[in-house]
C-alpha cells in the first residue's frame, strides 16, 4: 500500500534499492556483530547536505525546529527536528556549527529549512553541498582512526566535531553513536572520499573492521532505537497546508524513493495516522519550548502528558518460526518475513494489541543475530508501556492472512547504550 501525493491509497509495484552500497560485504550475520565486537565502516554519503551561512542562520533554525539555540558552541552538533502545526515530525537531521555563521545540515531537513529561507526575511544563504559521510563505529573504532593519524579524538565530547587529519587529509570527525557504541562520523569533500574509505578499511584489518552493507545497516538503528523517516514514521507533509512544500520536496527526490510506501497489518485510512511526534519517537528531551515554532503548544502539552512512548518489542521465536513454516505448508502462507529486515522502502506498520484492543503500532521489525531475537520498535500507549508487558503483534496485511505473534515490551534502546563511554579507556 502507498499514499500518493493527493493522499489516496494505491498499490504500487514494490521496489528494492539500497543507499548503503552493496547488500552484503562479508555476510549480514558477520556484519551484525561488528559494532559490538570490533568495528565497521558504513557509508552515509547519500544524506543530503545543505550549507547555511549568514547572521540570521541561527534564528532560521530556531524558527523552524523544536530545538533550543540558547547554547550552540562552535564545533557542536544538534539533532535538529522540524514539526508541523500538529506537532508531528516533518523531517529531522544533524546540524553542525562549523564557524561563527557557518553551518552544515545533513538530512532531509535541509529542504524544509531552505524552503522557509526562500520565503524571505532572513539574512542568510544556502547552498547544497556534496560531502562524504562515513561512520566508523564500535569498540575498536578509535584505534583504527588513530592508526591513520587522527589526533585529539579521545577528548571529543559526544555530538561535537573535531577537525583532524586522516590518511593525510583534513576531515571533520563527529563523535556520535548511531549503533549505540562509541564511534565517529568522518566528513569532508567528496573528491577524496574514496581515498579516505580505502585507508580506513586497510588500517582497520588488524582490528577486525567490517564494511557495513545494506542488509545489516539498519539493524543498529533498531537495537539502539534510532527511529528513521519512512521506516518508523511518514513525514508530516501530506496535509493541505503543506501542499506547496510537498511539491518542492518530491521534486527533489529520486523517482523511486517517494516518501510514503506503507505495508503491514495496521490498517490506517488517513496518512496522518502514520505521522509521529518527537515525543512518541523518544525525542522528548530535544523539544524545548523556550521559543516559537510550529506545533509548540501541542508539544508542550504532549510532553507533560504523553499518550504514547517508544519501546522495543521482543517477538516470540516460536511464533516467528511458524511464519517461515507456512511457506512449506499447502494453502495460503503468511507474507514472507525478510531477513534480517525488509529491504524495500516501506514503512512496515503492524498493529499491536492486548486482546481486541489496539495499543500500539510496531515498526522496524528486524532480526538481531547478536541477540538471536526478532525485534521491533513500537509506539505504544503509556498505559501498556511497562517493561515486561505481554502484547500481540499481527504479522500480515489488512486483507490477507495474519499471524498473531506474542511479544514482550522491552526497553528502547534494547542494547546497552555505550555512546558516551570515556574514550580514554577505549
Amino acid at each position: 500500500m502507498t499514499f500518493s501525493v493527493d493522499g489516496m491509497r494505491t498499490a504500487p509495484e514494490v521496489y528494492a534499492w539500497s543507499r548503503f552500497g552493496q547488500p552484503e560485504y562479508t555476510t549480514w550475520l558477520d556484519e551484525n556483530l561488528s559494532w559490538k565486537e570490533s568495528c565497521y565502516i558504513g557509508d552515509w554519503s547519500f544524506l543530503w547536505q545543505h550549507r547555511f551561512s549568514g547572521p540570521d542562520a541561527i534564528k532560521l533554525f530556531s524558527d523552524t525546529s523544536v530545538n533550543s539555540f540558547s547554547k550552540f558552541a562552535l564545533g557542536q552538533s544538534k539533532h535538529l527536528i522540524h514539526t508541523n502545526k500538529d506537532g508531528k515530525v516533518i523531517h529531522e537531521g544533524v546540524l553542525s556549527r562549523l564557524g561563527d555563521d557557518e553551518f552544515m545540515l545533513h538530512g532531509r531537513g535541509g529542504f524544509w529549512v531552505r524552503h522557509q529561507l526562500e520565503k524571505g526575511g532572513y539574512k542568510a544563504e544556502v547552498e547544497q553541498d556534496d560531502w562524504f559521510v562515513y561512520q566508523v563505529s564500535g569498540p575498536n573504532s578509535v584505534k583504527v582512526l588513530e592508526k591513520l593519524g587522527a589526533e585529539n579524538l579521545r577528548d571529543t565530547r559526544y555530538m561535537y566535531l573535531t577537525p583532524t587529519t586522516v590518511a593525510g587529509r583534513k576531515v571533520w570527525a563527529l563523535r556520535q553513536g548511531m549503533a549505540g557504541e562509541i564511534g565517529f562520523e568522518l566528513q569532508g569533500p567528496k573528491e577524496y572520499g574514496q581515498e579516505i574509505y580505502d585507508a580506513v578499511v586497510d588500517a582497520g584489518r588488524e582490528f577486525g573492521i567490517r564494511k557495513l552493507g545494506g542488509r545489516g545497516a539498519m539493524i543498529n538503528h533498531l537495537e539502539a532505537c534510532y527511529p528513521t523517516i519512512a521506516t518508523d514514521y511518514i513525514p508530516a507533509i501530506f496535509d493541505e497546508d503543506m501542499a506547496e512544500y510537498l511539491e518542492v520536496f518530491t521534486a527533489s527526490m529520486p523517482s523511486y524513493a517517494q516518501p510514503a510506501y506503507i505495508s503491514g497489518s495496521y490498517d490506517g485510512h488517513e496518512i496522518s495516522e502514520y505521522y509521529r511526534s518527537p515525543i512518541e519517537l523518544g525525542w522528548a528531551r530535544t523539544v524545548n519550548t523556550d521559543h516559537e515554532f510550529l506545533g509548540r503548544a501541542v508539544l508542550q502539552e504532549e510532553k507533560a502528558n504523553p499518550k504514547r512512548v517508544i519501546r522495543t518489542l521482543v517477538w516470540n521465536s516460536e511464533d516467528v518460526q511458524d511464519v517461515y513454516a507456512s511457506l512449506f505448508r499447502p494453502g495460503e502462507n503468511y507474507p514472507y518475513m525478510e531477513m534480517p529486515r525488509d529491504q524495500r522502502g516501506f514503512m512496515w506498520a503492524d498493529k499491536v494489541q492486548i486482546g481486541d484492543d489496539l495499543v500500539g503500532v510496531a515498526t522496524s521489525r528486524g532480526y538481531s543475530y547478536y541477540f538471536r531475537e526478532m525485534l521491533s520498535l513500537a509506539t505504544i500507549d503509556t498505559a501498556h508501556a511497562e517493561i515486561g508487558t505481554e502484547v500481540d503483534v499481527y504479522w500480515g496485511n489488512p486483507d490477507g492472512p495474519q499471524k498473531r505473534i506474542r511479544a514482550t515490551v522491552a526497553s528502547a534502546p534494547y542494547k546497552t547504550d555505550n555512546r558516551r563511554l570515556d574514550l580514554h579507556r577505549a
